[in-house]
Protein backbone atom coordinates (compact mmCIF):
# COMPACT_ATOMS: atom_id res chain seq x y z
CA UNK A 1 0.00 0.00 0.00
CA UNK A 2 1.21 3.64 -0.59
CA UNK A 3 0.48 6.50 1.94
CA UNK A 4 0.24 10.17 0.83
CA UNK A 5 -0.10 12.76 3.57
CA UNK A 6 -1.11 16.21 2.00
CA UNK A 7 0.09 19.05 4.69
CA UNK A 8 0.39 22.53 4.45
CA UNK A 9 3.70 23.24 6.30
CA UNK A 10 6.51 21.65 6.81
CA UNK A 11 6.16 19.81 10.93
CA UNK A 12 2.49 19.48 10.07
CA UNK A 13 3.08 15.85 8.82
CA UNK A 14 4.32 14.82 11.88
CA UNK A 15 1.92 16.54 14.16
CA UNK A 16 -0.84 15.00 12.49
CA UNK A 17 0.09 11.36 11.51
CA UNK A 18 3.97 11.13 12.48
CA UNK A 19 3.04 7.87 15.19
CA UNK A 20 0.96 5.96 12.38
CA UNK A 21 3.51 7.21 9.15
CA UNK A 22 6.14 5.13 11.48
CA UNK A 23 4.14 2.13 12.33
CA UNK A 24 2.96 2.01 8.57
CA UNK A 25 6.76 2.29 7.22
CA UNK A 26 8.06 -0.43 9.37
CA UNK A 27 5.47 -2.81 8.38
CA UNK A 28 6.68 -2.10 4.81
CA UNK A 29 4.16 0.25 3.17
CA UNK A 30 5.55 3.19 1.17
CA UNK A 31 4.82 6.25 3.16
CA UNK A 32 4.89 9.72 1.34
CA UNK A 33 4.44 13.42 2.13
CA UNK A 34 3.60 16.38 -0.11
CA UNK A 35 4.23 19.98 1.18
CA UNK A 36 2.68 22.44 -0.44
CA UNK A 37 4.37 25.41 1.55
CA UNK A 38 8.02 23.79 1.67
CA UNK A 39 10.05 27.31 2.37
CA UNK A 40 7.26 28.58 4.80
CA UNK A 41 8.99 31.97 4.48
CA UNK A 42 7.30 34.16 6.49
CA UNK A 43 7.38 31.70 9.60
CA UNK A 44 8.70 32.77 13.15
CA UNK A 45 11.74 31.51 13.92
CA UNK A 46 12.33 30.36 10.86
CA UNK A 47 15.82 28.76 10.64
CA UNK A 48 17.59 29.19 7.19
CA UNK A 49 16.69 27.19 4.00
CA UNK A 50 19.70 25.26 4.79
CA UNK A 51 18.71 24.11 8.11
CA UNK A 52 15.25 23.86 7.26
CA UNK A 53 15.84 21.46 4.39
CA UNK A 54 17.98 19.39 7.24
CA UNK A 55 15.18 19.62 9.93
CA UNK A 56 12.41 17.94 7.62
CA UNK A 57 14.98 15.31 6.09
CA UNK A 58 16.00 14.39 9.46
CA UNK A 59 12.51 14.23 10.57
CA UNK A 60 11.21 12.02 7.38
CA UNK A 61 14.51 9.91 7.67
CA UNK A 62 13.17 9.07 11.65
CA UNK A 63 9.94 8.05 10.48
CA UNK A 64 10.78 5.93 7.57
CA UNK A 65 8.91 8.49 4.79
CA UNK A 66 10.16 7.33 1.10
CA UNK A 67 9.86 10.54 -0.57
CA UNK A 68 9.19 14.48 0.42
CA UNK A 69 7.73 16.64 -2.45
CA UNK A 70 7.59 20.27 -1.57
CA UNK A 71 5.84 22.98 -3.31
CA UNK A 72 6.47 26.74 -2.88
CA UNK A 73 3.43 28.78 -2.33
CA UNK A 74 3.80 31.28 -0.12
CA UNK A 75 3.00 30.38 4.13
CA UNK A 76 -0.35 32.03 4.93
CA UNK A 77 -1.21 33.20 1.45
CA UNK A 78 -3.06 29.77 -0.06
CA UNK A 79 -6.13 31.48 0.36
CA UNK A 80 -4.60 33.99 -2.42
CA UNK A 81 -3.22 31.30 -4.31
CA UNK A 82 -5.58 29.46 -7.95
CA UNK A 83 -7.18 26.25 -6.02
CA UNK A 84 -6.79 24.87 -9.70
CA UNK A 85 -2.91 25.36 -9.00
CA UNK A 86 -3.05 23.71 -5.71
CA UNK A 87 -5.38 21.01 -6.90
CA UNK A 88 -3.20 20.24 -9.71
CA UNK A 89 -0.17 19.81 -7.46
CA UNK A 90 -1.57 17.67 -5.41
CA UNK A 91 -2.50 15.56 -8.23
CA UNK A 92 1.01 15.04 -9.21
CA UNK A 93 1.85 13.84 -5.71
CA UNK A 94 -0.75 11.36 -6.42
CA UNK A 95 0.48 10.02 -9.52
CA UNK A 96 4.08 10.61 -8.50
CA UNK A 97 3.49 8.37 -5.42
CA UNK A 98 0.58 6.09 -6.78
CA UNK A 99 -1.24 6.93 -3.58
CA UNK A 100 -3.48 4.50 -2.61
CA UNK A 101 -4.86 6.23 0.79
CA UNK A 102 -4.60 10.03 1.43
CA UNK A 103 -4.27 11.91 4.97
CA UNK A 104 -4.75 15.20 4.74
CA UNK A 105 -5.88 18.82 7.38
CA UNK A 106 -9.21 18.86 8.81
CA UNK A 107 -11.14 21.87 6.85
CA UNK A 108 -12.49 23.48 10.58
CA UNK A 109 -8.76 23.37 11.19
CA UNK A 110 -8.21 27.37 12.38
CA UNK A 111 -5.36 27.92 10.03
CA UNK A 112 -6.27 29.31 6.41
CA UNK A 113 -3.55 27.36 4.59
CA UNK A 114 -4.64 24.25 6.96
CA UNK A 115 -8.36 25.03 5.65
CA UNK A 116 -6.94 25.69 1.43
CA UNK A 117 -4.87 22.63 2.05
CA UNK A 118 -8.08 20.40 2.73
CA UNK A 119 -10.17 21.64 0.33
CA UNK A 120 -7.91 21.51 -2.65
CA UNK A 121 -7.05 17.63 -1.51
CA UNK A 122 -10.59 17.12 -1.91
CA UNK A 123 -10.54 18.02 -5.41
CA UNK A 124 -7.44 16.05 -6.42
CA UNK A 125 -8.58 12.34 -4.46
CA UNK A 126 -11.05 12.52 -7.39
CA UNK A 127 -8.44 12.27 -9.64
CA UNK A 128 -9.37 8.35 -11.14
CA UNK A 129 -12.92 9.65 -12.00
CA UNK A 130 -10.94 11.87 -14.30
CA UNK A 131 -8.34 9.35 -15.43
CA UNK A 132 -8.90 5.69 -16.23
CA UNK A 133 -5.01 5.18 -15.94
CA UNK A 134 -5.04 6.15 -12.43
CA UNK A 135 -5.61 3.78 -9.65
CA UNK A 136 -8.79 4.48 -7.48
CA UNK A 137 -8.47 6.15 -3.96
CA UNK A 138 -9.07 3.86 -1.62
CA UNK A 139 -9.70 6.12 1.33
CA UNK A 140 -9.28 9.89 2.06
CA UNK A 141 -8.91 11.07 5.87
CA UNK A 142 -8.76 14.09 7.99
CA UNK A 143 -6.20 14.12 10.94
CA UNK A 144 -5.94 16.71 13.56
CA UNK A 145 -2.99 18.55 14.33
CA UNK A 146 -2.64 19.87 18.00
CA UNK A 147 -2.20 23.77 18.61
CA UNK A 148 -4.51 24.26 15.43
CA UNK A 149 -7.46 22.03 14.65
CA UNK A 150 -8.54 21.92 18.70
CA UNK A 151 -8.66 25.72 18.04
CA UNK A 152 -11.58 25.34 15.29
CA UNK A 153 -13.95 27.54 16.76
CA UNK A 154 -15.97 28.28 13.73
CA UNK A 155 -19.21 26.58 14.39
CA UNK A 156 -20.35 26.42 11.10
CA UNK A 157 -18.05 23.74 9.88
CA UNK A 158 -18.57 20.67 11.36
CA UNK A 159 -15.65 20.13 13.76
CA UNK A 160 -12.94 17.04 13.57
CA UNK A 161 -14.64 14.29 14.79
CA UNK A 162 -12.41 10.90 14.46
CA UNK A 163 -13.95 8.02 13.66
CA UNK A 164 -10.98 5.83 12.87
CA UNK A 165 -7.93 4.81 15.38
CA UNK A 166 -4.34 3.76 14.46
CA UNK A 167 -2.75 2.22 17.04
CA UNK A 168 0.70 3.00 17.39
CA UNK A 169 2.20 1.68 20.72
CA UNK A 170 4.57 3.41 23.09
CA UNK A 171 7.62 3.37 20.42
CA UNK A 172 5.93 4.69 17.52
CA UNK A 173 4.60 7.65 19.70
CA UNK A 174 8.47 8.15 20.73
CA UNK A 175 9.46 8.41 17.23
CA UNK A 176 7.22 10.75 16.71
CA UNK A 177 8.53 13.10 18.99
CA UNK A 178 11.55 12.44 18.09
CA UNK A 179 11.06 13.30 14.32
CA UNK A 180 9.16 16.58 15.91
CA UNK A 181 12.14 17.55 17.56
CA UNK A 182 14.30 17.65 14.40
CA UNK A 183 12.06 20.72 13.14
CA UNK A 184 13.62 23.89 15.42
CA UNK A 185 11.69 25.93 17.33
CA UNK A 186 8.72 23.92 16.76
CA UNK A 187 8.44 22.31 20.46
CA UNK A 188 7.41 23.77 23.27
CA UNK A 189 7.03 23.58 26.94
CA UNK A 190 4.21 22.04 29.22
CA UNK A 191 0.89 22.62 28.54
CA UNK A 192 1.51 23.99 25.24
CA UNK A 193 -0.30 20.93 22.89
CA UNK A 194 3.08 20.36 20.76
CA UNK A 195 5.13 19.88 23.96
CA UNK A 196 6.12 16.00 24.70
CA UNK A 197 3.65 15.38 27.18
CA UNK A 198 0.42 17.14 25.86
CA UNK A 199 1.70 14.85 22.06
CA UNK A 200 1.95 11.65 24.50
CA UNK A 201 -0.96 12.61 26.40
CA UNK A 202 -3.02 12.77 23.30
CA UNK A 203 -2.15 9.16 22.10
CA UNK A 204 -3.10 8.00 24.74
CA UNK A 205 -6.30 9.69 25.33
CA UNK A 206 -7.04 8.51 22.07
CA UNK A 207 -5.78 4.96 22.70
CA UNK A 208 -7.99 4.61 25.98
CA UNK A 209 -10.67 5.95 23.95
CA UNK A 210 -10.43 3.32 21.06
CA UNK A 211 -9.49 0.30 23.52
CA UNK A 212 -5.86 0.54 21.98
CA UNK A 213 -2.52 1.23 23.48
CA UNK A 214 -1.68 4.62 22.56
CA UNK A 215 -3.43 6.11 18.91
CA UNK A 216 -3.68 8.32 16.76
CA UNK A 217 -6.81 9.30 15.61
CA UNK A 218 -8.60 10.32 11.50
CA UNK A 219 -11.71 10.84 10.77
CA UNK A 220 -12.45 8.70 7.68
CA UNK A 221 -14.44 10.64 5.16
CA UNK A 222 -14.58 8.71 1.77
CA UNK A 223 -13.50 4.59 1.46
CA UNK A 224 -13.91 2.16 -1.06
CA UNK A 225 -14.12 -1.38 -0.39
CA UNK A 226 -16.29 -4.47 0.78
Amino acid sequence: MSYLVVVAHPDDEVLGAGATMYKLAQAGHSVNVCILSGEVKVRNHRPSTEELDDDVNSSMKILGVDKVIKGDFPNIELNNVSHLKLVQFIEKAIIETNADVVFTHHPADLNNDHLHTSLACQAAVRLFQRRSDIAPLKELLFMEVPSSTEWGLNKTFNQFSPNTFFEVGETSVEKKIEALAQYRGVMRDYPHPRSREAIKGLAAYRGGQSGMVYAEAFESVFRRGL
